[in-house]
């Protein structure tokens, strides 16, 4: 069974800083892309951040995030992290991890979408 796990969520000042970690474990043959979803609440889950498990490590990020966001991998860890920088109140929500990746299945590997259970992330003064 394929599990991700986030930490790094908290309470912290406009202007201030976090780093979001996420974990993928069990039965993964191969990750082919990791990233960051938030959800406010009363709105959508959106995108905020993602990377491709390749070579070039190809990135892609929201509008209102770019500039002030990092997200990056280690993938000898099955991990991703997401350096947040400058923080604003409206980048307050609970943030969850996505893996897109081929795991084991009953009877043949199985590729299929994965999302943590989620961290609370509150920019507040």
């Amino acid at each position: 069974q394929v599990q991700l796990v986030e930490s790094g969520g908290g309470l912290v000042q406009p202007g201030g800083s976090l780093r979001l970690s996420c974990a993928a474990s069990g039965s993964i043959f191969s990750i082919y892309t990791m990233g960051w979803y938030r959800q406010a609440p009363g709105k959508q889950r959106g995108l905020v951040a993602a990377i491709t498990i390749t070579s070039d490590d190809n990135t892609n990020y929201a509008d209102s995030v770019k500039g002030r966001f990092t997200i990056s991998r280690d993938s000898a860890k099955n991990m991703v992290y997401l350096q947040m920088d400058s923080l604003k109140p409206e980048d307050t929500a609970v943030y969850y991890c996505y893996a897109d990746l081929l795991s084991r299945g009953e009877s043949l590997p199985v590729r299929r979408g994965y999302w943590g259970q989620g961290t609370q992330v509150t920019v507040s003064s």
